[in-house]
């Protein structure tokens, strides 16, 4: 039996009831809105940070990494109040998880097509499989642990990118 797509009339309720600041945790937690769509929310999620990881990468080192912190500290508070709005534990309409953690798979790493088709793959590879410490860090408390465990997938995709480029793939 296929399971059944998410139901986001909830979410839609709670979009016209809160604030200012609830709605801006919405919006950018769900990524614009890519979140929202009906299966695979953390991919659609990861292919619309595309356009966020081609700007960090005209940007120096040290202002893509702190433009990569910036993101993970804006990814953990919006899931943080998303998780509450919502009372989701792991809300799948959450993905600016998944722009924080590929960004940093491709922290400093040359932007070109096969590059960026290489480290979305990585990323979603580990972001699905959670290896150790990432399924770990999932089960912490509220958007610290929505955001850590995509971060893990993150480090390991980038670590395994770094390492192909080095051998030449």
């Amino acid at each position: 039996m296929p399971e059944k797509p998410p139901d986001h009339s909830g979410f839609n309720t709670i979009f016209r009831q809160t604030g200012a600041y609830g709605k801006t945790a919405l919006i950018l937690g769900t990524w614009f809105g890519s979140g929202l769509l009906p299966f695979a929310s953390g991919t659609f999620g990861t292919v619309a940070a595309v356009p966020v990881v081609a700007l960090s990468s005209i940007f120096s080192p040290l202002i893509s990494a702190v433009f990569l912190l910036f993101m993970i500290l804006i990814a953990i508070w919006a899931s943080q109040v998303v998780h509450r709005l919502l009372s989701k534990v792991d809300p799948s309409e959450v993905v600016i998880d998944e722009v924080a953690g590929f960004l940093l798979t491709m922290l400093w790493i040359p932007l070109s097509l096969k590059t960026l088709v290489a480290g979305f793959l990585l990323f979603r590879i580990f972001d699905i499989w959670k290896p150790w410490p990432a399924r770990s860090a999932e089960k912490l408390e509220g958007g610290f642990g929505i955001a850590l465990d995509d971060l893990v997938a993150g480090l390991y995709a980038n670590l395994l990118l770094r390492l192909a480029l080095f051998l030449g793939f």
